[in-house]
């Protein structure tokens, strides 16, 4: 899928009590010992992906004939609206696919249904520790890793041999020679950066050991000293010799994919959602073309944001729709189903156990596995999701010159102190 975060409605979700507790999208008359029908939103990609999940459930179905599922996709853009509209009044599934960065806001706003100690969560421990980590809040935890990602350097090998570079750069430094050399040996732009989006700003964050607000510390820090450097190396990404200008256009993210994918770019940053489409390119039919490597470091430490999505249960489902979603999001996040994703969708597992052999053969999922281990997970922040917003339209305008970078900053600085009335600045 697509990665991209917006701003986002979601908060004003906070401030909403739970209007339908006790009620089901699916209905709430069934017996706790007969048969139910439970409603599950998908949002994954109608067409790679959701036909795999919509088989998982068949077989779920199969191995639960008291269970009937009644499976929905949901288009991933409109999901947040429509969830945040049902859970608030009528007709809000028992289950569904949450982005990471909603759950802690549905949890809050008392959405979701608190699953420690549920058959839903029976093998807690099988899961990377940061993802269990940012599925928690306020100590308990609301939804079970179902998939994940984060990002990488991503390069063609073969442009960086003809331009004679023998190995993926570790720094933003290394990057912008690396590129200026693509241009000039190889004649293709070195390296092309999405710009005005804040997710893959976040790299540049984290490598001057900054974040966007310090979460813990309650303070806005996307306009600290490290923050103006850390995105003052960005606006570089968009100037220096060999690499890409920025594109701030509605289909920038597709020029940016077609150029990588047809050669015409040698490296980009971007996540494991777009491997399969990188391998259908002109340049990567043989997937050994393909190079994945961490983000670049910046002065301080290196690191790029963890993403991905949880099954969560709506809490206000009645007794015997919550038990049975609650084996619904087991059985999707079992070791078997995840291996099965890996291997139809080329998504990355969230659990140890279902990193087989089979599924460490594609070179996409193995070199993003090593990747993982450094992911920064997300702050136990119910409106981190909506700091996105101000925070890319500030750095569009910095990089298309309408602003410089202090003045950027500040400006997300000052909606950020809006809302996140009891932060610092």
């Amino acid at each position: 899928m697509r990665r991209g975060i917006a701003a986002s409605a979601l908060v004003a979700a906070l401030a909403v009590t739970l209007a339908a507790c006790g009620s089901s999208g699916s209905g709430s008359d069934a017996k706790s010992d007969g048969p139910v029908t439970i409603t599950y939103w998908d949002t994954s990609n109608a067409t790679n992906e959701a036909p795999n999940y919509q088989e998982l459930v068949k077989k779920f179905e199969a191995t639960n004939p008291n269970i009937k599922v009644k499976f929905e996709n949901v288009p991933f853009d409109q999901a947040q609206t429509k969830l945040q509209t049902a859970m608030g009044a009528k007709g809000a599934p028992d289950a569904f696919r949450s982005e990471v960065g909603w759950t802690s806001a549905f949890a809050k706003a008392g959405y979701l249904e608190p699953l420690d100690g549920t058959p839903a969560l029976t093998d807690a421990a099988a899961f990377q520790p940061s993802l269990i980590q940012q599925a928690k809040y306020a100590g308990k935890t609301y939804g079970v890793p179902l998939v994940t990602d984060t990002l990488a350097l991503m390069y063609n090998k073969e442009l960086f041999a003809k331009a004679g570079i023998a190995a993926a750069p570790t720094t933003w430094d290394e990057l912008k020679a690396d590129a200026a050399q693509l241009k000039e040996k190889a004649g293709v732009d070195g390296f092309w950066l999405k710009a005005g989006d804040g997710y893959y700003a976040m790299p540049f964050l984290y490598g001057e050991g900054t974040n966007m607000v310090d979460a813990a510390g309650k303070k806005v820090t996307v306009n600290s000293p490290e923050a103006v450097k850390a995105i003052e190396t960005y606006k570089t990404m968009f100037t220096s010799p060999g690499t890409a200008k920025a594109d701030v256009t509605t289909d920038a993210y597709a020029h940016m994919m077609d150029a990588f994918n047809n050669g015409k770019v040698a490296a980009i940053i971007q996540g494991p959602w777009e491997v399969t489409n990188i391998y259908k390119g002109a340049s990567f039919a043989d997937k050994k073309n393909l190079g994945i490597a961490a983000v670049p470091n910046g002065s301080a430490k290196g690191g790029a944001p963890t993403g991905g999505h949880n099954v969560s249960v709506y809490a206000g489902s009645d007794a015997a729709h919550k038990a049975a979603a609650e084996k619904l999001a087991a059985f999707l996040t079992s070791a078997e189903s995840q291996t099965f994703l890996a291997l139809k969708n080329g998504t990355l597992p969230t659990r140890s156990d279902a990193y087989t052999a089979e599924v460490k053969a594609n070179p996409g999922i193995a070199d993003f596995q090593a990747i993982l281990a450094s992911a920064q997970p997300r702050p136990e922040l119910p409106e981190y999701a909506s700091l996105f917003g101000s925070f890319g339209t500030n750095l569009g305008k910095i990089v298309q010159g309408q602003s410089d970078t202090k003045a950027g900053l500040d400006a997300t600085a000052t909606d950020y102190a809006k809302l996140l009335p009891d932060f610092k600045k």
